[in-house]
């Protein structure tokens, strides 16, 4: 649930100039709506929002690399935060397995893309699977640790 609540919220950004606090807890209020929403829902989603968008270039730069045919600044708003959550998730926040984020972004996909996003997507983060690595991305904390 936080992804969807975080996807929700970083499409929202990539399309209106609004406040990233407001727009993450107006789905979580919407969410709240509709069922109770579990601490941890709320605090992971918050991470996915706030850490996305504090690697946002590395993030780019890095799909640009996996799909160098697609631009990133081209591709579709859900598309685009779809692969920048799993990034972000397998790269940077380094606590989800690679697969784990690989079918959790085509599960987003197939819930919220258009007829061939999953397709495209597994296709995207597949380009790493010879590597399992996590591709060079880090946030200003790890940055700033060493």
């Amino acid at each position: 649930m936080a992804r969807v609540v975080a996807l929700q919220a970083l499409y929202e950004l990539d399309c209106a100039d609004h406040r990233a606090e407001d727009v993450l807890q107006a789905r979580l209020d919407a969410l709240a709506g509709q069922r109770k929403v579990h601490p941890q829902v709320r605090r992971y989603a918050y991470r996915l929002v706030n850490g996305v968008r504090e690697v946002y270039p590395q993030l780019d730069a890095q799909i640009a690399q996996l799909a160098p045919k697609f631009p990133v600044d081209q591709m579709a708003a859900i598309d685009r935060n779809i692969l920048r959550i799993a990034l972000y998730e397998f790269a940077v926040g380094k606590q989800v397995p690679f697969r784990v984020a690989v079918d959790e972004a085509v599960r987003l996909a197939k819930l919220f893309g258009a007829e061939h996003t999953a397709r495209f997507v597994n296709g995207v983060l597949g380009a790493l699977a010879p590597h399992q690595a996590a591709p060079s991305v880090t946030s200003s904390d790890e940055a700033t640790e060493t």
